[in-house]
């Protein structure tokens, strides 16, 4: 009887850390080694829009043509492979004045992934990113924001944080206008803005977009990148 409780105490044991190492892969808040940015503490009314994947040849086009329309920033958070596949859509992102991060190479989920590895996944998109001209500073955010161990260490080593979201409409239920309007309803001062815009599956964020941008301005907010939003974080 001890022996089958204690089988049974271990199994719940496991089961709980389990579930609490889940837990932190998935937090968009914490992470067990270095910084995690989820949004920043400002007063003034600035918010961050970020892109993720891609650069895509179908849909980036409308998506900088519209940013370019409403005098809007935001950053794109690229990934790798389509990077080194089309140089000349990483060129032009960053030739109207957008900024451009890392997404890794893959796109893969880093959570239980080798030091070797992730600093394949990383170094390879910086150097497909260099090699198209660009020389700011690159962030990164992990593939669908999910980490644990090695990569919040990696990142910690190489003095880089995980760039992560405090809102993320593409998890919400409603009509595009309901999800721009609750977009500029949610939005705090520092606010970073998570869309995937640049493949087929995107087009509800590439619908809600233009409502969302209109809905920020009519809340007085001003837009700016990952990096000019850093600028604003207190030490």
């Amino acid at each position: 009887m001890k022996r089958l409780k204690f089988i049974s105490f271990t199994l719940l044991l496991c089961l709980a850390i389990m579930f609490g190492l889940w837990q932190v892969s998935r937090s968009t808040s914490f992470q067990l080694f270095g910084d995690v940015i989820t949004r920043v503490e400002t007063n003034e009314p600035i918010i961050a829009l970020t892109f993720d994947d891609g650069p895509g040849p179908k849909y980036l086009a409308p998506v900088l043509e519209l940013l370019d329309k409403e005098d809007v920033t935001a950053t794109f958070f690229l990934v790798g492979q389509a990077v080194r596949d089309h140089p000349e859509l990483t060129q032009d992102i960053a030739a109207r004045g957008y900024e451009i991060a890392n997404h890794s190479f893959t796109h893969p989920r880093m959570v239980l992934m080798s030091m070797d590895r992730i600093a394949q996944e990383i170094e390879n998109t910086d150097a497909a990113i260099r090699a198209t001209g660009y020389t700011e500073p690159l962030h990164f955010r992990p593939p669908y924001g999910k980490k644990l161990v090695n990569l919040p260490r990696y990142l910690a080593e190489h003095d880089r944080a995980s760039i992560m979201w405090d809102i993320a409409p593409e998890k919400w239920n409603g009509s595009v206008e309901e999800i721009a309007n609750r977009i500029a309803n949610e939005a705090k001062p520092g606010s970073i803005v998570l869309f995937h815009v640049m493949y087929n599956s995107g087009g509800m964020s590439r619908a809600v977009l233009p409502l969302a941008i209109k809905a920020l301005k009519e809340q007085g907010f001003r837009f700016v990148t990952i990096s000019q939003l850093l600028e604003r974080r207190a030490p």
